[in-house]
């Protein structure tokens, strides 16, 4: 190895601004937070290369129920939003959102989530405010059901700056074969779509969202009167309506799939994200079906009528943008829809009967 020359400064790691100890005592908070999410089929110990899940740790259950498994993976961050919990100094809750954006891909196509992990990029590692955000993670994915068994943190100063992260995720999952679902293979016309309430703007269009608090001047630690009649929203602060959390589908409809073991009465799912309605439910459609939805089958939220008002943005570019309400679909055969709705509501689900499916061209249609 080289000597250093004595007329210069030794250079270390800490001072380009990546701190090893503070990654070492990061590692050592959030184990906890992993271990919760934990069962037995989780191998290996913390801090290893890799994380390792076991497909058969109960084999006769696992035969029992899949005969020709397929794994199903996805991919996503929470875009923007992470400026807003960071300029809110909030980072407990933005976990959850990465989390939810793609498990709910996932069951989409009839999966049941297995594992995750995350990805966070920062500009310098502060082991409290990386520990809320996996704690974050760790909370989505108890909801989800699945277990958190690895991740990665990259200390790039050089990328970021001071104070900044970005978040992203990867998750796996499983479905049987035969069980897979495929929208525009199996959608009919006379279907009935059904919607599943949102939790407010999950985590699509919050650059149009921070430029509409930009642009209207408004205060993020603000309690406003538009939302007194809201009994989710009424009473906080417009920051913390913005970062509340994505709603995750998961076990209400993994467990309404399981449900129906030989019957295949949902036809076709979407989760709404980026493009909203109109930008998603087209995926789960055939060429020459369209989904008719009445603007009158749900009430929009005060939220989206708050963003509307103060951005003067036009309907149809909210409805492209906002999920507006509903984050999540499902297209299910008509003598099923009322039982479907009802199973979904005792699963603690605001379920919409947003209209069918007709002759068309693979879109979707409002209708008044």
């Amino acid at each position: 190895m080289a000597k250093t020359s004595k007329s210069k400064k030794s250079l270390t790691y800490a001072d380009t601004g990546v701190s090893i100890e503070a990654g070492d005592a990061m590692v050592g908070r959030i184990q906890q937070h992993l271990r919760k999410t934990h069962g037995p089929r989780v191998l290996g110990k913390h801090g290893a290369f890799a994380g390792m899940f076991r497909l058969d740790f109960n084999e006769k259950l696992f035969k029992r129920n899949y005969k020709d498994p397929v794994l199903v993976s996805c991919t996503d961050g929470v875009g923007t939003k992470v400026l807003l919990a960071i300029q809110l100094g909030k980072h407990d809750t933005i976990g959850q959102d990465c989390v939810a954006m793609n498990v709910n891909d996932m069951i989409v196509q009839g999966a049941e989530p297995l594992f995750f992990l995350d990805y966070i990029g920062t500009h310098s590692v502060d082991p409290v405010h990386m520990e809320r955000i996996v704690k974050g993670v760790a909370d989505g994915c108890s909801l989800a059901g699945c277990a958190l068994i690895g991740g990665e943190t990259a200390e790039m100063p050089d990328v970021y700056g001071k104070g900044d992260y970005d978040l992203a995720g990867f998750s796996v999952g499983v479905v049987e074969l035969s069980r897979i679902v495929e929208g525009d293979q199996r959608v009919e016309k006379g279907d009935v779509i059904l919607g599943l309430a949102s939790s407010g703007v999950h985590s699509n269009g919050y650059t149009l969202v921070r430029a509409i608090v930009k642009q209207a001047k408004l205060d993020l630690n603000k309690v406003y009167k538009d939302f007194d009649d809201d009994p989710q929203f009424a009473g906080k602060t417009l920051g913390e309506i913005l970062l509340e959390p994505t709603r995750i589908y998961v076990k209400p409809i993994v467990r309404l799939l399981a449900g129906y073991k030989r019957k295949r009465p949902i036809s076709g799912m979407a989760h709404i994200t980026g493009g909203g309605l109109p930008g998603n439910v087209n995926r789960a459609l055939p060429e020459n079906l369209d989904a008719k939805i009445s603007r009158k089958s749900w009430e929009v939220p005060a939220l989206f009528k708050f963003l509307q008002k103060h951005g003067n943005v036009d309907e149809d570019e909210m409805l492209r943008v906002f999920n507006m309400g509903i984050g999540y679909t499902l297209i299910v055969r008509p003598h099923f829809a009322e039982a479907i709705a009802e199973k979904l509501t005792k699963a603690g689900e605001q379920v919409f009967t947003l209209g069918k499916i007709t002759a068309g061209s693979g879109k979707v249609v409002f209708t008044k």
